[in-house]
């Protein structure tokens, strides 16, 4: 058994922050994609470029070269488009990703303007004020109807707010409010820069430990995943196993925790590869990797995005528990460490 290399938690860590301080809601990952770039460039063997449709793919040359493997995460996130300038001025969104309207209520927001400089702004109910709309606050339910976003402009009317250069179409991203806590980082938008993260330092330990890994490896950084088609293109012919890697769902039910890393065996599109999924067990138990096992009753990942593309390829899921997943997400350094182990287990073995 080939020994797991130390993680640098100093590596991990600062680069989850930098790339959770980065706006990438679903369309707009140009910054994010570049940024993972500029990392890569800190591993000067791996060849990597970009697709037609802006994801990042990277590979790496492994011992053997009889079972090309690829991993994937995502670096788009939830937010909105701009859908509508309202006649008073504030805006009307449109989702990106699947979440629900009150888990972004009250939350601060960045309005890339097409004509102009970003504006700030938040989303609120379209009757906000607890002395006046008493009743509607408290009734209302919230939806692309009832909610809106107020600008940090002055502006009270549908003209005021297309002079600051605002347009339909325009992107929104949610602030992240990121913290670090006892261990514990919480942030939106964990779902799935955390598991961004975790892959580059899984590739960092292994190059400081002079280490490669048993096959040659692609790694796909998608930037469509919200929306269902991430990962469907932009891997190499001949493919024969994939590892998705991206947030662990918990809440009632589930066997998910926060300390953990998680295998998923089957969510809303069915089950994954048993035979792939039965190695990652095998490996986690015998590094020691602390792990669950679970089913997702709401979820979909770019390895089924692969699949339903017509991949012809053994796919399998882990990744790091998050709890309140598409909301204010929070998990522990120890789910981070413990996806990092797997990563590099797979790779080695």
């Amino acid at each position: 058994m080939i020994k797991l290399p130390e993680i640098d938690q100093k590596f991990l860590i600062p680069l989850l922050q930098e790339l959770l301080a980065i706006p990438s809601p679903t369309g707009y990952t140009e910054e994010a994609i570049t940024y993972l770039e500029g990392r890569l460039t800190e591993f000067p063997f791996l060849n990597f470029h970009k697709t037609t449709k802006g994801a990042l793919v990277a590979n790496w040359t492994g011992d053997l070269k009889t079972s090309l493997r690829g991993l994937t995460a995502h670096v788009d996130t939830l937010g909105a488009m701009v859908k509508e300038i309202k006649s008073n001025g504030r805006l009307k969104l449109s989702q990106l990703g699947g979440y629900a309207w009150n888990t972004i209520e009250g939350e601060g927001c960045t309005v890339f303007a097409n004509g102009g400089d970003p504006i700030r702004g938040a989303i609120l109910l379209n009757k906000a004020s607890g002395h006046v709309h008493s009743k509607e606050v408290s009734t209302t339910e919230r939806s692309a109807a009832s909610m809106e976003v107020r600008l940090d402009i002055i502006s009270s009317s549908a003209d005021e707010t297309r002079e600051a250069g605002i347009k339909v179409g325009d992107f929104v991203a949610f602030d992240t409010r990121t913290e670090s806590n006892q261990g514990f980082i919480r942030s939106r938008h964990l779902d799935d820069k955390a598991c961004v993260a975790c892959v580059l330092a899984a590739v960092q330990a292994m190059v400081s430990a002079d280490l490669q890994p048993a096959q040659d490896t692609v790694f796909h950084f998608s930037n469509y995943e919200e929306v269902g088609h991430g990962a469907a293109a932009g891997f190499p012919d001949g493919l024969k196993e994939l590892v998705a890697v991206d947030m662990a769902a918990i809440g009632t039910g589930q066997t998910s925790d926060e300390f953990h890393a998680t295998l998923c065996v089957k969510d809303s599109g069915g089950p994954y590869h048993r035979g792939l999924s039965q190695r990652l067990r095998s490996l986690a138990d015998e590094y020691e990797i602390p792990h669950k096992v679970d089913i997702y009753p709401y979820y979909g990942s770019d390895g089924e995005a692969f699949w339903r593309a017509g991949g012809d390829v053994a796919v399998a899921l882990i990744g790091p528990g998050v709890d309140a997943s598409h909301n204010y997400e929070r998990t522990h350094i120890d789910a981070l460490i413990a996806t990092t182990k797997w990563i590099m287990a797979y790779l080695l073995n």
